[in-house]
């Protein structure tokens, strides 16, 4: 049995992610579900990029984890990717659910249209953090979902350290140069990134060799179809 560790994007807590997790404990696995530097109860949202992939770091000495299956989700592939670079012994596979693949000196605004950098530029707030508009939830990032479970999770959401998108990243070694194997989870139906500026292939190519798994559903599966997301995180994972 495996021991996977999975990473959830921004706005997002680890503990979302426990509908997704339950199909992979009930196949035998063991799952952990950190919540990153920035998104912790009671944190200051001016945290960047590199103190949210040291907290995820941490999280792998506290508890002893290696050989593990690392995924994350959307902004969590920036923190997966840095913490592979920093600790590429305690990993067995990269999985990127709809995530970020960033090469060394990139940031994660690098890779969104203008217009989300430029809006959440506008909505940053007085402490750094930054709320994601209902409307661009409903339409873009659940869409596959019914309304009140759309009001549901939005309503889970946190505020985000806006820094953390702004930052670049630093790496030793991009993605496609690391030696550990690597999966692509791409969910068809996504369009918080337009389909004109896709996650898959635009990022997942720059993971060099990679096993890629598709499934239908939005950005949000973790709300909308966590079973199925949950059987695909494995199939991504597996050996």
């Amino acid at each position: 049995m495996a021991t996977y560790v999975l990473v959830h994007g921004a706005w997002h807590t680890g503990e979302l992610l426990e509908a997704t997790a339950a199909p992979i404990r009930a196949a035998g696995h063991e799952v952990h579900l950190p919540t990153l530097a920035g998104n912790r109860l009671g944190d200051a949202k001016n945290v960047g990029l590199s103190e949210a992939i040291q907290s995820l770091v941490d999280y792998f000495t506290e508890n002893d984890i290696s050989d593990a299956v690392l995924m994350g989700h959307s902004y969590g592939g920036m923190i997966i990717t840095g913490t592979a670079d920093r600790i590429p012994e305690r990993i067995r596979r990269l999985v990127y659910w709809n995530a970020f693949v960033p090469n060394d000196g990139e940031s994660l605004n690098d890779m969104v249209p203008p217009g989300y950098v430029q809006l959440f530029g506008q909505l940053e707030q007085n402490d750094g953090s930054v709320e994601l508009p209902y409307p661009i939830w409903r339409d873009a990032f659940i869409n596959d979902a019914e309304g009140d479970l759309a009001k549901q999770a939005y309503n889970l959401l946190n505020p985000h350290p806006n820094k953390t998108f702004k930052d670049p990243i630093t790496l030793s070694r991009n993605p496609a140069t690391m030696e550990i194997p690597k999966s692509y989870l791409n969910c068809t139906e996504d369009t918080s990134l337009p389909h004109s500026l896709p996650w898959h292939p635009r990022l997942s190519e720059k993971l060099g060799l990679f096993r890629l798994v598709q499934m239908p559903g939005s950005h949000e599966a973790c709300f909308s179809n966590p079973e199925l997301l949950g059987r695909k995180i494995m199939e991504a994972g597996r050996d």
